[in-house]
């Protein structure tokens, strides 16, 4: 039930992202679920071997670089789908920070609505 409500309020959260800042769009609701989900699953797969890959790089900036590898997912999920779109890079950056923040929001609130026994 959880993993369900996660996905819907992270479908949410990238409508709303998109609502307020115009380098990312998204068609419909729908569109933002298949979204939301292939940004889960790119995070899930692909962003642990680019860590890895450029732990370097990630210590050097002090660990910015993984803005930089969340605007990369964020940027690859939208060359994916055809319903969700990004503007370059920075559109892929800003729009990276906003649904990263709106999913810490939503994962305090989940620990909140179902507690771990």
């Amino acid at each position: 039930m959880k993993l369900l409500a996660k996905w819907l309020l992270s479908a949410s959260a990238l409508l709303f992202v998109a609502w307020a800042y115009h380098g990312v769009e998204v068609r419909d609701f729908g569109s933002a679920m298949l979204a939301a989900f292939v940004i889960g699953l790119l995070n899930l797969v692909v962003r642990p071997a680019l860590v890895v890959l450029t732990l370097p790089v990630t210590v050097v900036s002090l660990g910015l670089f993984l803005f930089v590898i969340n605007a990369l997912m964020f940027w690859a999920a939208a060359s994916v789908l055809d319903d969700f779109a990004v503007r370059g890079f920075t559109g892929a950056l800003v729009g990276s920070l906003l649904y990263s923040v709106l999913g810490l929001v939503i994962d305090s609130a989940l620990e909140r609505l179902f507690p771990k026994q």
